[in-house]
C-alpha cells in the first residue's frame, strides 16, 4: 500500500495545527508579547508545512522499513 500525495497534505495541515499552537504558546512565554507570538506562528506554519510535505514525499520513495504485501491473509 502506498500513500497518495493528498494524504501527505492532510497530515501536514493536521500536524502543523498542533505544532503552530505549541510554537505560539512557547513564543508568548518567551517574549510576553501576543502579537510577536502570532507573527512567529504565522511564519512558522507556512515554512514547516512545506518542509513536512517534501519530507513525507521523499520518505515515500524509500523502501526502508516497508514490507511488501502478499495479498493472502492466511496460509494453508
Amino acid at each position: 500500500m502506498h500513500e497518495k500525495p493528498y494524504r501527505s497534505v492532510v497530515k501536514a495541515v493536521s500536524w502543523r495545527t498542533v505544532g503552530t499552537l505549541d510554537t505560539m504558546i512557547v513564543s508568548y512565554f518567551v517574549t510576553g508579547n501576543l502579537i510577536m507570538a502570532a507573527s512567529i506562528g504565522s511564519i512558522e506554519v507556512i515554512t514547516k508545512m512545506a518542509l513536512y510535505y517534501f519530507h513525507e514525499r521523499a520518505w515515500n520513495k524509500l523502501s526502508f522499513g516497508k514490507v511488501k504485501e502478499t495479498g493472502n491473509d492466511y496460509q494453508i
